[in-house]
């Protein structure tokens, strides 16, 4: 019974956020609570909560430390120089955007950490995108499916994970399914590329020499821009002699480029950049819990930067709807995840699936195990996977002459897909920042994901890697 009220409870809550029949925060909070009622354990509710909370409490301190840092890091100039690199590639040409959505964020994604890669990647293509009536989906699902191949780093979680649980060494894992990890990449960058073709083909290649260094003399009305596709755009001044802000046809301004806006700060450049690259070093190095690195980071960033108490509240005000929006969330997953494990839902699905493999598949245990990863990685966090189904998994493939680390490089496959689950914080960011509909971003991105993910399986069997 707890097995089939788990795979409801997963059901109902994917079903009612892509129909937008609930907002993902009052999903997230009362259907876990009903099926916890359903299941005759609602007077352990607080518990399964607050236990819950305990888990995800680290996790919501690092995002909203790292999104008040990040945007400082925006608000002073840091990626500044990358974001016109990257726009002066993607021009106003759909497929160029959306590919050089897919390297920015893959590149980025080397920090290990997907809250981060999504807040400068949003917060480079973003105003792009909107510029353009560009779909945000595309922007949100490309950036997740990259960063989900990339999530596959020694650093990144997963493989450190299958290391943990099945005893093997994070290196042995990773370093043969690279070739199986850089096959999925380059089905992004197609992905991205198909597209862009799709975009290119709704809206027009727009005539625009560079949207970056565009300006538009103070007085000027604007200028309306037409592509070949009927697309029609608005650049309109910032005030000023010249300004790289621009509007869309509702009168949203995006002037994150603005090269004469206040909180620029180009002295302290350098500055800024060595404290980026320590504060991202110590992470990987695990020299402290990485919401203590973003909270000194952030606290070190905010009082050099801005001296002044006035100036340093106006940064946070101004960066707190993405901290609320991002924290709220987090806050609220934690009660699914809380009812899942709390009532024992995952335990019991996890025993059905593995129970549910015969025999005779026995000595295909590493394609089992690539394939269930796909769907299971989606449904629940990667440490129930990793240290619940996994080793199971590994056992089972241990006693038909499959060795653990097949069965642990096996594991990586479903990551493309995992980085959309909506058990996933960083997911929160992304789409809170881009202004997307969770359900909208889910019903376009699972296709593509798993595809990739498929992908990767398929290269790691013909390499033989898995």
């Amino acid at each position: 019974m707890l097995t089939i009220l788990g795979f409801v409870m997963i059901a109902t809550f994917l079903v009612l956020i892509m129909m937008k029949k609930v907002s993902p925060i009052a999903a997230l909070v009362l259907i876990p609570a009903l099926f916890c009622v359903l299941v005759g354990k609602g007077a352990h509710l607080g518990d399964y909560v607050i236990a819950g909370i305990g888990d995800l409490a680290p996790t919501a301190a690092m995002l909203m430390f790292a999104i008040l840092y990040f945007g400082v890091m925006i608000d002073v100039g840091l990626f500044d120089p990358v974001v016109r690199a990257i726009l002066r590639f993607a021009k106003a040409d759909p497929v160029r955007i959306v590919v050089g959505t897919a390297v920015l964020a893959a590149i980025v994604s080397l920090d290990g950490d997907g809250s981060t890669t999504f807040m400068i990647t949003v917060s480079a293509m973003y105003p792009l995108y909107k510029r353009l009536k560009m779909s945000l989906v595309v922007l949100t699902g490309v950036a997740a499916t990259a960063n989900g191949v990339m999530n596959t780093l020694p650093w990144g979680g997963p493989t450190a994970r299958a290391a943990t649980a099945l005893k093997v060494d994070a290196s042995d894992i990773f370093v043969p399914m690279i070739p199986a990890l850089a096959t999925g990449l380059v089905c992004v960058l197609l992905l991205a590329y198909v597209l862009g073709r799709r975009e290119r083909t709704r809206i027009g290649y727009l005539s625009l020499d560079s949207v970056v260094e565009e300006t538009v003399s103070e007085g000027a009305a604007g200028k309306v821009l037409v592509g070949a596709g009927g697309g029609t755009g608005t650049a309109a001044t910032g005030g000023g002699d010249t300004a790289t802000a621009y509007a869309n046809e509702d009168g949203e301004t995006f002037a994150g480029l603005d090269p004469h806006r206040a909180t620029l700060r180009p002295r302290l450049y350098w500055f800024n950049a060595l404290l980026t690259v320590v504060l991202l070093t110590a992470m990987i190095m695990e020299l402290l819990p990485i919401p203590v690195l973003f909270m000194l980071g952030a606290a070190l960033a905010l009082s050099v930067n801005f001296p002044h108490m006035r100036d340093q509240k106006a940064r946070i005000g101004a960066h707190a709807e993405n901290v609320l929006n991002v924290s709220g969330m987090v806050f609220a997953a934690a009660v699914f995840t809380g009812v899942l494990q709390g009532t024992g839902m995952v335990d019991h699905m996890a025993e059905w699936v593995v129970s549910g493999i015969p025999d005779w598949m026995g000595p295909h245990m590493a394609l089992v195990t690539g394939v269930l990863s796909i769907p299971f990685t989606y449904f629940m966090s990667n440490d129930g996977f990793y240290f619940g189904i996994v080793p199971v998994l590994a056992e089972a493939g241990n006693a038909h002459g499959v060795s653990t680390l097949e069965i642990a490089r096996a594991s990586l496959v479903g990551q493309p897909l995992h980085m959309s689950s909506p058990l996933v914080p960083a997911v929160y960011v992304l789409v809170g920042m881009a202004k997307v509909e969770f359900g909208d971003h889910t019903r376009f991105t699972v296709k593509w994901a798993a595809l990739t993910a498929l992908v990767v399986l398929g290269a790691g069997l013909l390499f033989g890697i898995v």
